[in-house]
């Protein structure tokens, strides 16, 4: 079979391969990494969305999963073809100046991660079993360091699989209990409608969906499975990584579109504003039932405590990536990093901030350090002393020019939206 210059196959057999059995040993790594855009983060800036502005955002859940599905493809591809992970190969492959910038900008982006993740768990603990949030956080922490220091990879990873699954069944039923109007809805998911006043909200639900730690995280779980085989047979694997990234990236599109859908009818339907996580709980009780509101408190809680759980795995990566140490978990760099980075995140909700904009400002600065990961990921699968055959053609590398330079258009815009309001 012919090849063009980015290395593809011209006659693909992806559609033969995703009905194949063997495809169940590789799925897996895609859904760890969906949990991380259904997050806390993505509940603060969905109800907001759905609150303030009803269906007119869903747009933004549909554009952010096709970059999502783009991006995280080339992440888990750079890891299969090179058999390292994307904060192993800037380093490899970068100056020591950029390296720097890179690996401090994201360390950042992963502490505001931890804010938003550690906090949806306490607020999590709090509605359903009314712990304080100063309680609960540092419950989260003990919870998520004995789940990664004491279980192997794989059982983790099913965990978290159980996680999604919570979540999910959770916000189908509350679509039934709310008579969300699904006609209605649908045409915003290709229309997109957007302006001055949404613009910060649309900006922190992109945030949320395509989060940088998560491309770093991809790089690495894809390692879990079995690539070093014989090179004729890679590329259908990779049909398989790619198959488990849709099939996964589609699911989280379909929960992070039922939180906007729910906000919308329950919310911007009955003309209430909501300023907080626990408001948007305590109102839905009289507005959709007690049920609906427990199993908000439960699907919450499973967030929180799980997309923890991916951020944490993501940030001792980065770190021991960044630093050139082994993953290894008993290490004392990689304890270290699981407990120190969290540590800001434990102290500012112990401060008492309003949680509701606490997390969705946390969703910005993942959206404004995004570039700055997206940007060496496109330079890496794009050289061929790193990708061999399977670097990324001319479509792929536009493709790719293209997304970034929707992120850093929005956030420039951002950026003056912001100054002009000083």
């Amino acid at each position: 079979m012919s090849r063009d210059a980015g290395g593809t196959t011209r006659r693909s057999s992806f559609a033969r391969d995703l009905f194949s059995r063997e495809l169940l040993r590789y799925l897996g790594p895609g859904f760890v990494v969906t949990i991380g855009f259904i997050d806390p983060g993505n509940w603060a800036t969905n109800i907001a969305g759905g609150s303030e502005f009803g269906f007119g955002l869903l747009w933004v859940i549909s554009v952010s999963t096709l970059m999502l599905i783009f991006l995280q493809h080339l992440a888990a591809k750079l890891g299969i073809v090179t058999g390292h992970s994307l904060a192993a190969n800037v380093r490899a492959h970068f100056a020591p100046a950029w390296v720097w910038i890179f690996g401090v900008t994201i360390v950042l982006a992963c502490a505001a991660t931890e804010l938003a993740e550690y906090l949806g768990a306490a607020l999590g603990f709090a509605l359903l079993l009314h712990i304080p949030v100063y309680v609960g956080a540092p419950l989260t922490l003990i919870a998520v360091a004995a789940l990664i220091l004491g279980q192997q990879y794989h059982r983790v990873e099913r965990v978290i699989v159980v996680f999604l699954a919570v979540i999910a069944v959770c916000y189908i039923i509350e679509l039934l209990l709310v008579h969300a109007d699904m006609a209605s809805a649908a045409p915003h998911w290709v229309v997109p409608d957007l302006s001055g006043k949404s613009i910060l909200v649309a900006l922190a639900i992109l945030g949320a969906i395509v989060m940088p730690h998560n491309l770093y995280l991809h790089s690495d779980v894809i390692l879990s499975r079995e690539w070093d085989i014989d090179p004729r047979q890679r590329e259908r694997l990779m049909h398989f990584e790619l198959a488990d990234t849709t099939l996964a990236m589609i699911l989280g599109w379909l929960v992070n579109s039922a939180m906007i859908i729910v906000a919308a009818e329950v919310f911007f339907h009955n003309g209430v504003v909501v300023s907080s996580i626990a408001q948007a709980s305590q109102t839905l009780r009289p507005l959709a039932g007690p049920l609906a509101q427990v199993l908000f408190g439960i699907a919450l809680l499973a967030a929180g405590l799980s997309s923890s759980v991916t951020s944490s795995l993501a940030t001792a990566n980065i770190v021991t990536g960044y630093l050139g140490r082994p993953e290894d978990t008993h290490s004392r760099l990689y304890r270290l990093s699981l407990v120190v980075v969290p540590i800001p995140a434990l102290i500012i909700i112990a401060t008492g901030l309003n949680p509701y904009r606490v997390l969705i400002i946390s969703q910005v600065v993942l959206s404004i350090q995004l570039p700055l990961t997206i940007v060496p990921l496109l330079l890496l699968v794009r050289r061929r002393a790193v990708m061999r055959e399977y670097r990324s053609g001319t479509i792929s590398s536009a493709t790719g020019v293209l997304i970034a330079a929707i992120v850093i258009a929005l956030n420039v815009f951002l950026f003056f939206q912001m100054i002009g309001g000083l």
